[in-house]
């Protein structure tokens, strides 16, 4: 199984808990003999590395450097988490899912699902609704309609909680059946991952 990750945040670049738990769900994959890239943001340290761990990583720079919202900076950020990604898939001939964690890269995995026939996973860390509680700006309506295309476009949604489950089935109506609860820290949780990307792949996958 090849699987590319989408992360907005990844080591050494950490801005809160997503990027230590993506990097240790890659290296975890890794031993699971799943072959693991990272597609990932940072401003200099752009490239492609393969980690000690076997994990692949590229990190892509945004290639407009000014921005008057975060949102503008996502969406211009998207082309790059694109090109990467089809590079990807077109020097190893073949990438079975990609799982996107939260909001950010969502353009990018449903222009490549669409283009390359590639399911992808939504895998979602928090919600537009509760980072900004009751605000119904321009901006926050973009973002929540962005959080609504991925868990419309994903072949499968996965949450950490059940509470999370029950929040997404609540303000966005997804059928709680699309929504895998996958909890962290447990004996089972790669194992989980791993079975739900392999019901996605079956369920989803054209670009065989």
């Amino acid at each position: 199984m090849r699987v590319i990750i989408f992360s907005w945040e990844y080591p050494p670049r950490i801005v809160g808990k997503l990027a230590e738990y993506v990097s240790t769900l890659a290296m975890q994959l890794v031993k699971d003999k799943v072959e693991t890239h990272v597609v990932t943001y940072h401003e200099s340290m752009t490239g492609t590395t393969q980690e000690p761990s076997g994990v692949k990583v590229v990190r892509v720079a945004n290639p407009v450097q000014t921005h008057i919202s975060l949102l503008t900076w996502v969406l211009t950020l998207n082309q790059e988490v694109e090109r990467a990604a089809a590079n990807i898939f077109y020097q190893t001939k073949h990438v079975d899912l990609i799982d996107v964690y939260d909001w950010h890269f969502i353009p990018a995995a449903v222009t490549l699902k669409h283009a390359l026939g590639i399911p992808f996973v939504y895998s979602v860390d928090s919600l537009e609704d509760h980072r900004s509680p009751e605000a119904n700006l321009p901006f926050n309506m973009a973002i929540r309609g962005i959080e609504w295309l991925g868990f419309y476009e994903a072949q499968t949604v996965t949450a950490k909680t059940e509470w999370m489950q029950s929040e997404i089935n609540r303000i966005y109506q997804v059928p709680k059946e699309k929504i895998k609860v996958i909890t962290p820290d447990t004996n089972s949780w790669v194992k989980n991952i791993i079975a739900t990307y392999k019901t996605a792949i079956k369920g989803g996958s054209n670009n065989t």
